[in-house]
């Protein structure tokens, strides 16, 4: 019986530290979820190449310069496209 009284240790202060091991180990175990999360987020690239437009003028512009780039139009009907996309603004579909 000597292990049990011994150090002088009282009930109180086996709850303290069993609470204090277990509020340990949940603090060690939430530190690494919110890590793993942290780092496994995909990063946002910010887009510089789009001005400030509406969505839809910036989903026709990108349409249209990708057919431009698999060679679907030549450069004048795009350029020619591209002003008839300019002038119409976002008020045109109304």
């Amino acid at each position: 019986m000597m292990f049990w009284n011994g150090h002088g240790v009282s009930g109180w202060g086996w709850f303290a530290m069993s609470a204090g091991m277990i509020l340990f180990w949940v603090l060690v175990i939430t530190a690494a979820v919110l890590l793993f999360r942290a780092l496994d987020r995909p990063r946002e690239r910010p887009r510089a190449h789009e001005g400030p437009r509406t969505p839809e003028g910036s989903s026709a512009e990108r349409l249209l310069a990708e057919r431009f780039a698999r060679g679907e139009i030549d450069e004048e009907e795009y350029r020619g496209r591209l002003a008839v996309l300019h002038s119409s603004g976002p008020s045109a579909g109304s």
